[in-house]
């Protein structure tokens, strides 16, 4: 009986191994689809990684910007305003 046994486990083994074997064993058609929609994930995650770095970059640099300029502006109307203050003839 044990040697029944074991003659049975080897066949579910064996057969177990060449499932895995068939699975490893792809049509390079198959193989070729796969990798190129491997390829086509990959790119679009960067491109989408992309986008949203330049977005994050435009608008820091337009908040920086802004603040530049409204300081420019505030002193800009400071100035206007000692001007607009003195009296005639300064």
């Amino acid at each position: 009986m044990d040697v029944a046994h074991g003659e049975m486990v080897e066949k579910q083994l064996d057969a177990m191994i060449q499932r895995r074997a068939r699975k490893g064993d792809m049509d390079p058609d198959e193989r070729e689809a796969l990798w190129q929609e491997s390829v086509r994930r990959y790119t679009a995650r960067r491109h989408e990684e992309n986008r949203l770095a330049w977005c994050e970059h435009h608008q820091g640099q337009a908040a920086r910007l802004r603040a530049a300029l409204e300081e420019l502006i505030a002193g800009h109307e400071e100035q206007a305003d000692r001007y607009r203050d003195q009296p005639e003839g300064d």
